[in-house]
């Protein structure tokens, strides 16, 4: 006799994650969150072949007329989204509490209002009152600007019926609950509904969407991840709270590059973009000061000059402390073992800090110079020539390596007024020496490129010796 048919073995899912498993467990082996795997429902049955909406063409007679760009308002946001917002386009804007989400998309909305484009703000977070508040203190209070209150994905819906926005932004989407759908507001299965419900009128009424999302405490998304997946427009809203300088950067764009920032100062009376932020990150351009130094880095393909600070001080204590603000503490660890090993500046009975200006954070390699210059300075108490700014990235050899779009950050830097380059040297087939330096002229600029860090702190007088060649005075 045939074996009686099985039952399908219950799948289990995680609440919190989405991670499905054969059996129940107290703990989730993917979040690793406690009480958060349950009984999901049963699958659903195969799908049959359904009448089409839309027949199949050859893709050259698809009109590309209703997906161009058009103008957010905010020239930085235009820049992140390669040039503006399109119709039909799902945007993620997440960041951290207080940052200024709300404030940014408030902005965008009255500006898309202002040419006579309709734009509804749904609000899950705020009363409708609390939102007119900030506009007034902003600007933004505009009569195509719509505003609504809600919490219920069904309410929305009949929002974007009756108003038929050519603009909508949600704030937040983990605020959102759908009726009918297990789970509350924010979690796994309700956000995924919700979005895709959104993500769904978006694109069959084009209308371009902004969802707001919360991140957790480690700065990732909250929620699942196929949240990510099923936007076209993924954007982190970074900043520090002791900071006004915000920076909005892509992480996902289907339209657009991905390595693209926006600049944004935060004030009481709203958010303006910055075009030009590098004033914010330098303090001392005349380089008068020890223990300074500008390096230029690389915002995604945005070029910005940043002041690098260092203090050295002789420490009391036996195990001396290495502090660091806006730099990455392994790195300056590394280049102080440089500095000791290659330059005789052995520091290991001394405190160290090293900080940027302005709340600016470095992390790419091509930073490392700047501070070697820089904790070289602090130490004989002797500054750095006027005009000089330092890139390049430090290898454990003491050697300088090359970094990316060295012609952008140059231009950069003779455009703000500074009058001499250090960076590496081209890597040549005949050797040229351990202490061969090559001069070139560029737009004004006198760029010296050096084959290893030793050489770059004895050209600028900043050994212990103190005779170093001075190029900027010659």
């Amino acid at each position: 006799m045939a074996k009686a048919a099985r039952a399908p073995r219950p799948a289990y899912r995680c609440s919190e994650c989405g991670w499905e498993t054969g059996k129940w467990a107290g703990r989730c082996g993917e979040c690793q969150a406690w009480g958060s795997v349950a009984e999901a429902a049963a699958p659903s049955v195969r799908t049959a072949a359904a009448p089409v909406t839309t027949a199949a063409v050859p893709i050259g007679d698809v009109s590309v007329e209703q997906s161009r760009f058009r103008s957010s308002g905010v020239p930085e946001l235009d820049r992140v989204l390669g040039g503006g917002i399109v119709p039909g386009a799902a945007i993620l804007l997440a960041g951290e509490p207080g940052v200024g989400k709300s404030t940014l998309l408030l902005e965008v909305a009255a500006q898309t209002a202002r040419y006579q484009h309709r734009a509804l703000y749904v609000t899950g977070e705020e009363s409708a009152s609390q939102v007119r508040l900030r506009a007034d203190r902003t600007g933004g209070v505009q009569s195509e600007l719509f505003l609504a209150a809600e919490n219920d994905l069904g309410a929305v819906l009949t929002h974007i019926e009756e108003v038929r926005p050519t603009l909508l932004v949600v704030d937040s989407v983990q605020t959102i609950g759908a009726a009918g759908i297990e789970g509350v507001p924010g979690g796994v299965t309700q956000v995924k509904e919700v979005a895709a419900a959104l993500i769904r009128v978006a694109k069959t009424r084009n209308i371009a969407t902004v969802l707001i999302g919360h991140v957790t405490k480690d700065g990732s998304i909250a929620g699942p991840r196929v949240l990510e997946h099923l936007v076209d427009v993924v954007l982190h809203f970074e900043g520090d709270r002791n900071s006004r300088f915000r920076m909005v950067r892509a992480m996902k764009n289907r339209f657009g590059p991905v390595d693209e920032v926006g600049c944004f100062d935060l004030g009481p009376e709203g958010i303006t973009a910055v075009t030009d932020p590098t004033g914010l990150f330098v303090e001392h351009q005349g380089g008068t000061v020890p223990g300074t130094c500008v390096a230029v880095t690389m915002e995604g393909r945005r070029p910005m000059l940043a002041e690098v600070q260092a203090l050295v001080t002789p420490s009391p204590l036996e195990r001396p402390r290495r502090t660091t603000s806006g730099l990455d503490g392994s790195r300056v660890a590394m280049v102080l073992a440089v500095l000791a090993q290659h330059c005789g500046l052995r520091l290991h009975s001394h405190d160290v800090f090293a900080s940027t200006v302005g709340g600016a954070k470095l992390s790419e390699p091509a930073s490392d110079l700047a501070v070697a210059v820089s904790l070289a300075s602090a130490t004989l108490g002797t500054p750095p020539p006027a005009g000089v700014v330092a890139m390049g990235e430090i290898g454990l050899a003491g050697e300088l390596r090359r970094v990316r779009d060295l012609p952008q950050r140059l231009a950069e830097a003779a455009r703000l007024g500074f009058r001499v380059a250090v960076v590496p040297a081209e890597r040549s087939a005949e050797p040229r020496g351990p202490r061969a330096v090559s001069t070139r002229e560029l737009d004004g600029m006198k760029i010296l490129e050096v084959p290893d860090v030793a050489s770059a702190l004895r050209l600028l007088a900043l050994t212990k010796e103190r005779h170093g060649l001075r190029a900027v005075d010659e």
